[in-house]
């Protein structure tokens, strides 16, 4: 009689036990289901997710204009994109010089290379225009590249500081007998620029290589 209590007892807490370990399973269950779906989103989204990033941090723009430009003008696309990256990073406002769009180029010397580039019928207000900004300034690019004999270096440095400063740091540099490195820029900004446009291009080869064309 004892052993038949103990055995119907028994029954009875597994009985009561059975709903709170269905319910604890239920939830289990839940969660496996809940991590997963959300391993599976992650896994979807991590491309667009990744694309966005890169479109904050390097973003690309007028690939096809640049293209042209550099193919036109026998430039490397990575550098035309790491100088528009360096100047405006491909939002073209107005800066506090007046230096416009893109490549950031002043009305004075987009008038100049207008002049050297048959460009008659052109208006200050051309340089809000990705294909004419692009090109004038890929025009200075390889302008200021045969003036400094090809040296990348000299060239951004005179793209942003100006040529008569870097005529002058030149000039200096051989009266000690000495070539004139990036690091030796005496204007903290166009030793920064440089660097930073130097930089860019190694990154826009590396992550835009099939949209540049290289």
């Amino acid at each position: 009689m004892s052993g038949s209590s103990s055995r119907t007892a028994d029954a009875a807490r597994g009985r009561a036990r059975t709903p709170r370990a269905r319910a604890r399973r239920r939830r289990g269950l839940f969660v496996i289901a809940l991590v997963a779906g959300l391993v599976a989103a992650i896994a979807i989204a991590q491309p667009q997710l990744e694309d966005a990033v890169q479109e904050v941090t390097l973003p690309l723009r007028h690939e096809d204009v640049i293209r042209q430009q550099a193919g036109d003008k026998g430039l490397d696309p990575a550098l035309i994109a790491a100088v528009i990256y360096a100047e405006s990073r491909f939002d073209p406002r107005e800066s506090s010089a007046g230096a416009q769009g893109l490549m950031q180029i002043t009305p004075e010397t987009a008038h100049y290379i207008a002049g050297k580039s048959g460009g008659t019928e052109f208006e200050t207000g051309d340089l809000a225009t990705a294909q004419i900004n692009i090109a004038y300034g890929s025009w200075y690019l390889r302008y200021l590249l045969r003036r400094y004999e090809g040296n990348v270096t000299l060239a951004l440095a005179a793209y942003n500081g100006g040529e008569g400063n870097v005529d002058r740091w030149v000039a200096d540099a051989r009266k000690r007998e000495d070539d004139l490195d990036a690091g030796d820029i005496p204007f903290p900004e166009t030793r920064a620029y440089v660097r930073r446009v130097l930089d860019a291009r190694r990154d826009y080869r590396t992550t835009y290589a099939r949209e540049l064309g290289l």
